[in-house]
């Protein structure tokens, strides 16, 4: 059963994010619940139902992935951008332009100009447009004067508005019509922070005017544009206080089409819903039915379920009400799952360290 958690009415001070972040230095990687037969968990497949094809490309951990206006599939891999076409894998490599190693993030959208994928890297924030070969344009922005705060960007998202939002090793940019935006959120998240609790995730809301940052013990940051075209801080989540988040350190943010959002942690999952910051929240482990308190993977598909993928657990399928288990012994490459998404057509794409599978209608489909 959900743990359920409603409070008052206040604000939590931004200041106390650096007092109480330091939580949990230890992963829980190895607290798994039993697999799909056990009580408390709804059985998945108990007979792996599997079709498996080969890649023909020497890669293996697929970190991340996104769908385009074609449903193409694009996957950031230990080497480089790989995208699934018409049934063919393609590792694209071949522009000089774009990085090819030292890939953090990627995102997608297809704004009124064209489609455009921007990559977060060690190297600074580029964007290019689809297809990519060998000669489409690619513009890189390195740190300076009035532009991203760094050239090591870890995380990019984007939404329906026209911000595109970075984070790096020094906090958090914003780009949008041509102008990065002036962050004035020192008092609030002091770029020493970010260099201690480091940015893991992030996720916008539909509008694309408010971002959610999770860290490596800080909890989730939350920043905004504000009237004159800069980055505001807002109050913090933390695990602390009337707020009661599992863990304060954030592995992957996801915003549901309904306006809740999920956070994944390394002790279980928090749900939030509404406005209000300390009130309506709900947190999931393995004692309500989740396979593995590490979730570092989370989306949903078009029914409603919320997919989240865990840290050698395999992942847990919640409706609301019942969570159903696939692990490796229903058809997944590895239980490490590493990111996750839903194509256009119901399928889910799931990225682990031994290479990618879909999972369409109970049937799961192995690529390696």
């Amino acid at each position: 059963m959900k743990k359920k958690i409603i409070s008052g009415n206040n604000y939590l001070t931004a200041g106390f994010i650096l007092i109480a972040a330091i939580i949990c230095t230890g992963a829980s990687a190895n607290n798994y619940a039993p697999y799909a037969d056990e009580e408390g968990l709804s059985p998945a497949a108990t007979v792996p139902q599997v079709q498996s094809s080969g890649i023909g490309i020497p890669v293996k951990k697929f970190y991340a992935v996104l769908v385009d206006k074609d449903n193409n599939k694009w996957f950031l891999t230990e080497s480089g951008i790989v995208s699934f076409s018409a049934g063919k894998w393609t590792l694209h490599k071949e522009n000089e332009k774009i990085a090819v190693t030292k890939i953090n993030d990627f995102a997608y959208r297809n704004y009124p100009g064209g489609p455009e994928l921007w990559i977060a890297s060690a190297e600074g924030a580029t964007v290019t447009t689809l297809p990519i070969e060998a000669d489409t344009k690619a513009t890189t922005y390195l740190a300076g004067e009035g532009s991203i705060l760094s050239n090591d960007v870890v995380k990019v998202t984007l939404a329906d508005g026209p911000l595109r939002w970075f984070g790096t090793d020094k906090g958090i940019s914003a780009f949008m019509n041509d102008k990065w935006l002036v962050p004035s959120y020192e008092d609030t998240y002091p770029m020493g922070m970010f260099k201690e609790y480091p940015i893991t995730s992030m996720a916008t809301n539909p509008a694309g005017d408010s971002l959610y940052v999770g860290t490596d013990g800080a909890g989730v940051a939350r920043v905004f544009r504000n009237d004159v075209d800069g980055i505001s801080g807002a109050s913090v989540y933390a695990q602390w206080g009337p707020i009661i988040l599992p863990s304060d350190k954030i592995f992957s943010i996801y915003i549901a089409p309904g306006g809740t959002k999920w956070f994944g942690t390394d002790l279980g999952v928090a749900s939030h819903t509404g406005g209000n910051t300390l009130e309506n929240w709900s947190v999931y482990t393995t004692d309500d039915g989740l396979v593995n308190n590490f979730v570092q993977a989370i989306g949903s598909d078009a029914a409603g379920n919320m997919w989240f993928g865990t840290k050698g657990g395999g992942i847990s399928v919640f409706d609301g009400s019942k969570w159903t288990t696939y692990t490796v012994n229903n058809g997944l490459n590895s239980n490490n799952i590493l990111c996750l998404t839903v194509d256009a057509d119901g399928v889910v794409w799931i990225g682990t360290d031994d290479g990618v599978n879909s999972f369409r209608e109970g049937v799961f489909s192995s690529y390696r």
